[in-house]
């Protein structure tokens, strides 16, 4: 009897997996793969890099890594050019982008995001040589830098500027540095991470402002409504244990995960 029983569960159990998959549940759709695929770029430093040894590695790759451990998965994290991250999310080709992707409303018109997990700065970054431009204000009718279809390179549009896209930092950097464009913007954290990395170049910023909440994408629609909610729950679990707070100043050296 008993094992009739125990037979009967299981069975329940698989076909109400089944039924959950069927109705095109994300989180069941994972668990059953036993991977979480994550897209990210692997060159926006401390972010996603790779590392003396040429491994992925970075804040947002350690988060990543906490939240498919969470979900009982192995991590699967294909790197893509920033172009290219969103639009797979958006098909499915990625499970969630881990890449410290801003939160704006028009994005959510498109993508269902998580909370919050960091806050971050944005600066303005120009040549030591450049004696024209302060502040975002001096943007209109100027040249930027920043990947396309980021913030950044929208928020220089919407100030103005004429937007030359790049797809990495170290490429916007460059832009700037031969004359190419007159600034670029982009985070904080990662503007730093680079003059850490390049004491002596010719950059400096000129001006700081708060930034958009970072967020996690994932496929908007009913089927992804439980994986939100299961990586909110293990963001939340990371925030109180201090998990995140270790994380962010180990990459950041400061606690970006309490609004600015």
């Amino acid at each position: 009897m008993k094992k009739w029983l125990a037979a009967v569960l299981a069975l329940v159990m698989l076909l109400s997996a089944s039924l959950a998959m069927a109705e095109g549940d994300k989180l069941s759709e994972i668990q059953a793969r036993g991977q979480l695929i994550i897209a990210t770029e692997g060159n926006w430093s401390p972010w996603t890099y790779h590392d003396e040894n040429d491994q992925l590695t970075g804040f947002d790759i350690e988060i990543g890594r906490l939240i498919a451990e969470g979900l009982g998965v192995t991590p699967e994290y294909k790197e893509a050019e920033w172009s290219a991250i969103l639009a797979g999310v958006d098909s499915g080709v990625f499970d969630i982008a881990c890449n410290g992707v801003d939160y704006t409303e028009e994005r959510a018109e498109k993508y269902a995001f998580t909370d919050p997990y960091v806050y971050t700065e944005i600066v303005l970054v120009v040549s030591k040589d450049n004696t024209d431009i302060h502040s975002f204000a001096d943007l209109a009718g100027r040249k930027t830098s920043n990947s396309p279809n980021s913030t950044y390179a929208q928020r220089a549009e919407q100030l103005g500027a004429e937007v030359t896209y790049a797809e990495s930092l170290y490429d916007t950097i460059q832009l700037v540095l031969s004359g190419r464009v007159d600034a670029t913007i982009n985070a904080k954290g990662s503007v730093e991470d680079f003059l850490s990395e390049h004491p002596d170049a010719n950059i400096q910023i000129v001006e700081t402002i708060p930034g958009d909440p970072v967020v996690f994408p994932v496929q908007k629609g009913e089927g992804t409504d439980t994986l939100v909610a299961a990586i909110n729950e293990i963001l939340a679990k990371a925030r109180e244990d201090g998990t995140l707070s270790a994380l962010s100043i180990k990459y950041f050296n400061q606690d970006l995960t309490t609004p600015q």
